[in-house]
């Protein structure tokens, strides 16, 4: 395959993987678990609240530079935003108990699962030349997904936010990743699920930004470029 782009860039949590069930599943049962009164309309109401709790939290970087430091950061920004959900739809005693526990379940990869297509994709991609990269906003439990996922090993970098001390759409994440491949902005493309965070911050740091809208419901202008599956990334290349 002959194309112009020497990295290919992802997202990783729903673009590469995704949870099993839903976030608000998995806070209902554990929040149950520790002394949560659930109620018929629980669901709904965690939903929206971790929404709005996770659209109003600062973005996820931090002044530290020390590994341990950077992960108690990540723990305290979580707790933030657990906290803000349940203070919407109702506290409870073990609340501290809950959230202990709920923070190591999204760090297990069983929580997880891939996409149907990305291992196949993906293997094809680095089999092809390109050097392939993750730019997320996903804190460092991140690596313990990936290689309980299997797919550590086809990415020749990673680049987070709490370490990268920039957050997606800033265009300074990108560039950081970018210079771990002594890369140019022309010679890379970021695939991501979000047009704000991944085309938009690619295209700001003049990198080509595409959208994966597996449902086709992402809000978009009408010349993002957009598939549906990691499958048409491919194919999309050799026309750009």
């Amino acid at each position: 395959m002959k194309s112009r782009y020497q990295v290919i860039f992802f997202d990783a949590a729903e673009t590469l993987f995704r949870v099993n069930g839903s976030v608000a599943e998995i806070y209902l049962r554990l929040a149950s678990r520790h002394g949560f009164k659930e109620s018929p309309e629980s669901l709904t109401a965690i939903k929206q609240a971790f929404s709005r709790a996770f659209q109003e939290a600062p973005p996820p970087v931090f002044a530290a530079t020390e590994p341990q430091t950077i992960k108690q950061c990540e723990r305290l920004w979580w707790f933030d935003v657990v906290h803000n959900v349940f203070y919407r739809v109702g506290m409870f005693e073990r609340f501290d108990d809950f959230f202990d526990e709920v923070f190591e379940v999204f760090e297990n990869p069983g929580t997880w699962s891939l996409f149907p297509e990305t291992q196949q994709v993906l293997a094809q991609l680095k089999e092809e030349g390109f050097e392939l990269g993750i730019i997320s906003n996903f804190d460092s439990r991140l690596f313990t997904v990936l290689r309980g996922l299997g797919i550590e090993r086809l990415f020749d970098t990673v680049t987070i936010s709490s370490l990268a001390h920039a957050a997606k759409p800033a265009p300074r994440i990108f560039e950081l990743a970018l210079e771990k491949h002594a890369a140019e902005p022309a010679d890379a493309v970021h695939v991501g699920d979000s047009f704000r965070d991944d085309v938009q911050g690619a295209a700001k740091t003049g990198m080509t930004g595409i959208l994966l809208d597996r449902k086709s419901i992402a809000p978009a202008p009408p010349d993002t470029r957009r598939i549906q599956s990691l499958d048409q990334l491919r194919p999309l290349l050799l026309t750009l």
